[in-house]
């Protein structure tokens, strides 16, 4: 509740309604106030030195900031270890989602102990992969294809969905290029008319 922004004297409330007994709004800070060290433990603990794999991504909320609601963007860093476990390196709050911003975060990762990433998957926002570029320069950078996904169905009707979903399956999920090529094409053939935009995106974004 205090993450989401409710006020101590908001969760005291609360608790009384839902719980049908109190706890002062000091004892809620006392909660509050606990944890936080926790918190600043695990924002600054060192982190390994190679990462194979680490997918950076926003996620935008509202939150309650000087009695006013506003929308923030938790930037999250993702990433996968040489044994494969994977756990989130970090969480930033942000104004909104820039491309400078996540320059800022990949110096902090390096500064907490990252030397490479091998690849990093992203949402292509503009300016992403220079920031990249400019802090791992030998990194693979992969457009996330759950964004490519969205990004080029969103305009597709809700009649055509499933149908439209099961052949773009068959381009994505191809064994090999050659083939996901092939069935790109037959993909164009069907729903280029009725959603250019869809085919014309999963073309420019190819490589």
């Amino acid at each position: 509740m205090y993450a989401k922004g409710m006020t101590t004297r908001d969760i005291s409330g609360h608790i009384k309604d839902i719980y049908g007994f109190g706890i002062s709004e000091i004892m809620v800070s006392k909660i509050t106030n606990k944890i936080l060290p926790t918190i600043e433990e695990w924002q600054n603990k060192p982190l390994e030195k190679i990462y194979p794999m680490v997918f950076l991504d926003a996620i935008h909320y509202h939150v309650r900031e000087n009695n006013i609601v506003v929308k923030k963007a938790v930037y999250i860093a993702l990433g996968y270890n040489l044994e494969g476990f994977k756990g989130i390196l970090r969480m930033w709050v942000g104004e909104n989602e820039s491309s400078k911003y996540w320059l800022l975060v990949l110096n902090q990762l390096k500064e907490r102990g990252i030397e490479d990433v091998l690849i990093f998957s992203t949402d292509n926002l503009p300016g992403f992969s220079q920031a990249i570029e400019a802090v791992y320069p030998k990194a693979e950078i992969q457009k996330c294809i759950i964004h490519q996904i969205r990004n080029s169905t969103k305009y597709v009707s809700y009649k055509d969905i499933k149908e439209l979903m099961k052949d773009l399956k068959a381009v994505y999920k191809a064994p090999t290029e050659e083939l996901a090529l092939t069935n790109l094409g037959i993909f164009e053939e069907k729903w280029d008319k009725k959603y250019p935009m869809c085919v014309s995106s999963w073309k420019n974004n190819w490589t």
